[in-house]
């Protein structure tokens, strides 16, 4: 009898010691994968991953590792509070035309799995974006020709003393 008690008291102790809290255990994301679409190339988009703290304990993120060099991550550094929800920020280069899929392990404190999080889309080079998105194009150009021209410093200080001189 006391060898049975003993073994069903070192299996309980063993599996209470190695049960390990999953990443799923205690955030959750809004999205783990985020489609940015068509790019145009050379121009860096980001994608915003929302995280929520679904355990009991504040969560903190450890690290939001990209898995190449052609994407950028930065996350919420402080403590997310229970039933609250921070950022992991993946920004891409879209430096290569052609369709994209890119990973980011993000790791949890005391959470020994790691999670992994999509972006993916497509890169299309400037001319091709162009045709695809005419008014794009368009708008930019107006916004450029609506821009008032700036005045230096110097001939607003010159305007200044002028105004001066006038009410003196």
């Amino acid at each position: 009898m006391k060898k049975l008690l003993f073994s069903i008291t070192a299996l309980l102790l063993t599996t209470v010691l190695f049960a390990q809290k999953k990443a799923d255990d205690v955030a959750k994301f809004k999205t783990e994968t985020i489609d940015l679409g068509k790019l145009q190339q050379g121009n860096p988009t980001v994608a915003t991953f929302s995280v929520a703290n679904i355990g009991t304990e504040p969560l903190i993120i450890e690290q939001a590792n990209p898995t190449c060099g052609c994407t950028i991550s930065d996350y919420t550094k402080e403590p997310i509070a229970n039933g609250k929800a921070g950022t992991i920020k993946a920004t891409y280069n879209a430096a290569n035309v052609g369709a994209f899929e890119k990973h980011l392990t993000v790791k949890f404190a005391g959470v020994d799995q790691v999670k992994s999080i999509t972006i993916k889309g497509e890169v299309l080079s400037k001319e091709d974006f162009a045709k695809l998105n005419p008014a794009s194009e368009e708008v930019k150009a107006t916004t450029t020709e609506a821009t008032a021209p700036v005045k230096s410093k110097t001939a607003a200080t010159s305007d200044e003393k002028k105004k001066q001189q006038t009410k003196n």
